[in-house]
């Protein structure tokens, strides 16, 4: 039995070893599309947070949103994998900030 629960536990391992990039990848890319349809919902649309969460894609859970009304920008998140900011930016809409421009921020 104990046997068993150890090659699951390797098997897992090992899988999460091979697809850490491809996991990674998928949580950025939740962040920011998560960062971008919050930001044009909040900040375009004028509706709350809570109600922009509604239009998330299914499997989206695990992304989180906070904004910051005084600059106009959302923050998404997939907890220890991605980080993603978007911010609204006049006649442009919301835009994506680059790794630089969110390094700034801090």
């Amino acid at each position: 039995m104990k046997f068993g629960a150890a090659a699951i536990g390797a098997l897992l391992v090992l899988w999460l070893v091979f697809n850490f990039t491809d996991i990674k990848a998928q949580a950025k890319l939740g962040a920011s599309y998560g960062a971008h349809i919050a930001c044009s919902c909040r900040y375009i649309e004028g509706r709350s947070l809570a109600s922009c969460k509604k239009d998330f894609e299914p499997g989206m859970e695990l992304v989180s949103v906070s904004d910051d009304p005084e600059n106009k920008r959302v923050n998404a998140s997939v907890p220890l994998l991605a980080e993603a900011v978007a911010e609204r930016r006049g006649e442009f809409g919301c835009v994506q900030l680059n790794e630089k421009e969110i390094a700034e921020l801090d």
